[in-house]
């Protein structure tokens, strides 16, 4: 949005017969049908646009006044003048944006984004306060704050029953800038060029393009509603990606047997096992099976993130691997002098430190059981069978095909739902067809008012 006469680049003729005033009006006109300026952008005050422009404040005020009484801006008190609307002549709005809602006003029922509207806006904003009154650093600290990853070993504990091993919590936990930024680093410091790492299929789509970013070869892994189908990873790669606590996107949680199954092979054929435990601390009926991280931490390289459970806003996550796969990450970092942020780690450890992180996720748990039951029950009673566990934030119901599939997205959006299609989470060709139905983006409320036309939409 323009806030500045820079932007406007509006360019007068002192040597025209026409007055100052009418250039300006004309110029600005012109500015908005050509679309560089639109409705809602604020215009710079007439004292500033006359200073740029070099000339008299009342011939910016004459052509403000002009263009106020031709209604296509406006005025408001305390706050600046604003583009109401494009003037005539201006390109007319396409058919499918006066037909369908605007990107802003949908409703989104996409899976994978996290309650913020449970924030605790008090707790947050003295988490920050306390972030800002720690000195700055004068060095950087590659493998992330200590007190962060001693935060992080304290939550894997209490919320993930991880114990971490193999020495102080400060040099177990690597922190990271999430869960793709993770899968980034290893890519192009642990793995090289040509290597092949096997991805479930469907599957989180990030950390695929994070891999293929870095020369990484990736290959589907077939999925059964239980899970990643062990047997049918593909011989000869580097390493495996994978959800157990809660596939993403299907939301199934892997079976004990296959957990074990998945461990031996990694074992007897040397490959990792990446662990994406993105949303493993949203579990409502029973306590979660153990991380994979608990059960061979020789093998697997757990990733964990504050973007479901809190907010993308803090760009902090974690990384708990064998040392040698942690020591070549950190060794990336010196060489390069890259590393995760360290202002989102400061505002968890202070999160952590006055309990509202526990807090938050004993809310977090309760609010989305809820809704879960609202979810499920009214597509049930409505006949439409659910798929996933009792966990997550989602769920995901199955659809006969995929030109079906995209059809009920097509028609959400036109209701003013935002829905999400399995079809981008594949690889490859689409395997499994249907939509994710999120319900932590939204209000309850509007949970609540758009589930019957979206059930009408589904049995259709």
């Amino acid at each position: 949005m323009p806030e500045s006469d820079d932007a406007l680049l509006i360019t007068l003729d002192r040597e025209a017969r026409t007055p100052l005033a009418v250039q300006l009006a004309d110029a600005l006109r012109a500015a908005a049908a050509a679309g560089q300026l639109r409705a809602g952008d604020r215009l710079p005050s007439t004292r500033t646009l006359a200073s740029h422009l070099k000339v008299s404040r009342t011939v910016t005020a004459a052509a403000y006044d002009q263009l106020l009484a031709e209604g296509w801006i406006v005025g408001k008190h305390g706050s600046g003048t604003y583009v109401t609307t494009a003037p005539p002549g201006s390109s007319p709005v396409p058919d499918r944006a006066r037909t369908e809602p605007a990107e802003q006003d949908l409703v989104s029922l996409e899976l994978g984004r996290p309650w913020v509207g449970g924030l605790d806006r008090a707790a947050w904003r003295r988490a920050w306060r306390s972030a800002a009154d720690t000195d700055p650093l004068v060095r950087h600290h590659p493998a992330g704050l200590p007190e962060y990853r001693e935060a992080v070993a304290e939550h894997l504990l209490r919320h993930r029953g991880l114990t971490i091993r193999g020495g102080l919590a400060t040099e177990a936990v690597l922190a990271t800038g999430g869960t793709s930024a993770a899968v980034a680093e290893m890519a192009v410091s642990a793995f090289r060029p040509g290597d092949t790492v096997a991805v479930e299929e469907p599957g989180y789509q990030r950390a695929v393009e994070a891999l293929r970013a870095a020369g990484i070869q990736v290959l589907p892994a077939p999925l059964d509603r239980d899970g990643i189908l062990v047997d049918q990873i593909p011989s000869g790669i580097r390493a495996v990606y994978c959800s157990p606590a809660h596939q993403y996107p299907l939301g199934s949680r892997l079976p004990a047997a296959r957990r074990v199954a998945l461990v031996e092979r990694a074992r007897r054929e040397g490959w990792l096992i990446i662990e994406d435990d993105y949303d493993g601390e949203l579990r409502y009926d029973v306590a979660p099976l153990p991380l994979l991280a608990a059960l061979a931490p020789d093998v697997v390289v757990h990733l964990g993130t504050t973007s479901k459970i809190l907010t993308p806003t803090l760009g902090a996550g974690w990384l708990v691997g064998p040392p040698q796969l942690a020591g070549t990450v950190l060794a990336y970092r010196e060489r390069t002098g890259t590393g995760p942020a360290p202002a989102g780690q400061r505002v968890l450890v202070e999160l952590a430190r006055n309990g509202d992180l526990g807090r938050h996720l004993r809310r977090l748990r309760r609010e989305l059981s809820e809704r879960r039951v609202l979810v499920v029950e009214t597509l049930r009673t409505a006949g439409i069978p659910v798929l996933g566990d009792d966990a997550g934030s989602h769920v995901v119901v199955l659809l006969p095909s995929l030109e079906r599939e995209r059809s009920v997205v097509r028609q959400a959006t036109r209701l003013g739902v935002r829905l999400d299609g399995l079809e981008r989470h594949h690889t490859g060709p689409s395997r499994w067809h249907g939509v994710a139905i999120g319900y932590t983006a939204c209000s309850r409320d509007q949970l609540i008012s758009v589930l019957p036309p979206l059930i009408d939409l589904l049995i259709t």
